[in-house]
């Protein structure tokens, strides 16, 4: 954690945060953020690490699923998907809006999304958009030990780290590549792909990190990269 990273969460509007959900600001927006969302394309927003998917039909998490996108996408290439979000309204426009897709969705969150941890499924592919940020440091460190309980032998996770100015009334905290690929290395995830990018979405001041990791084989903690 960097001098600024550190200030940031010493100072009072951190404290702020840890008092409001991670899911803040979305219920209220949820058709506008449902029409934001679909406005741009699966491909569009994943361009970057489309070859990490599977190519053959597998079991998919999409969590933090949002409008239904991804989710709808992935059950069209022939995907078992299972869609978590945990904001009400957000499942409900989801579900409606890609009613012509094979998705189940769930009422659950991380860090430990206990409902869907409780039936032992295990996934070829975990996808987590725009989520990351949305958990605290403790948070983010038990979170990443879940995903990686919940990937099937050589499974892969993508997710997308949130840089840049937190919009009024959400929850997010600063996420960074590097505490990230070390969270991922002692749950027995290593890195296959790192990548920045600018906002789909064109906000000022807004980039994101791509991340792919794929569980180690053996489990255990995974080397440094050297």
């Amino acid at each position: 954690m960097d001098s600024a990273q550190r200030a940031d969460r010493d100072g009072p509007a951190y404290g702020r945060l840890h008092a409001m959900a991670g899911t803040a600001g979305y219920g209220e927006a949820a058709e506008a953020l449902v029409a934001q969302y679909e406005s741009v394309t699966f491909d569009e927003v994943h361009r970057e690490v489309l070859h990490l998917f599977p190519s053959e039909p597998s079991s998919v998490l999409d969590i933090g699923a949002g409008s239904g996108r991804d989710a709808a996408a992935l059950a069209a290439r022939g995907h078992r998907v299972v869609a978590v979000e945990p904001t009400t309204e957000m499942r409900t426009l989801g579900r409606s809006l890609h009613a012509d897709q094979d998705i189940e969705w769930i009422d659950d969150a991380l860090p430990g999304l206990p409902r869907l941890s409780a039936r032992q499924p295990r996934f070829g592919l975990i996808l987590l958009t725009a989520v990351w940020m949305h958990l605290d440091e403790q948070q983010r460190s038990a979170a990443m030990a879940h995903l990686a309980g919940l990937l099937e032998p050589g499974g892969r996770v993508i997710l997308s780290l949130r840089h840049g100015p937190v919009p009024e009334g959400r929850r997010m905290f600063p996420v960074t590549a590097r505490e990230t690929v070390a969270l991922a290395r002692r749950s027995g995830l290593h890195v296959v792909h790192h990548a920045r990018r600018e906002d789909p979405h064109g906000r000022p001041g807004v980039a994101w990190t791509c991340l792919g990791l794929r569980l180690c084989a053996g489990g255990g903690t995974c080397p440094e990269a050297g």
